[in-house]
């Protein structure tokens, strides 16, 4: 894993985007955050990002539909996408999840559950890099 884990929380709640922000940064990684779904489209498109978090219900783009356009992208079709969201029912879950979500997280959550689950996410993820790596540069 990177020395500091790159986390785009994508979030229109003042109070939930302040509780995530903080317990991420006290994890040790470095947040940025977005305020509805058209401004994370273009932060996550600009910036090297090791994991996305998304609320479905975002003003001007669903989360669904954003997540739908990060994996249709060739610079964040790898990152992965957690939803955070009030929409618990298992149908919601099940979109997100088809949509490419590599996790669904419903609120109210515990907040020391919640970054275990993101930092096991980006690790996970850093693992499968470094896996990709040493196949690439391996010979048989």
């Amino acid at each position: 894993m990177k020395e500091k884990a790159r986390i785009l929380v994508i979030e229109d709640e003042p109070g939930v985007l302040m509780m995530m922000v903080q317990q991420l940064t006290q994890a040790g990684c470095d947040v940025e955050v977005a305020w509805d779904g058209q401004t994370g489209m273009e932060k996550a498109c600009e910036g090297d990002f090791d994991l996305i978090t998304l609320e479905v219900d975002l003003p001007g783009m669903s989360g669904f539909e954003a997540c739908r356009r990060l994996k249709e992208s060739s610079r964040s079709f790898d990152t992965p996408v957690v939803f955070v969201s009030w929409r618990d029912s298992l149908e919601d879950q099940q979109q997100g999840l088809d949509l490419g979500a590599a996790d669904y997280v419903t609120k109210p959550f515990d907040a020391m559950g919640f970054v275990s689950r993101i930092l096991f996410h980006v690790q996970n993820q850093s693992d499968s890099d470094l896996t990709g790596a040493i196949l690439e540069n391996s010979t048989v």
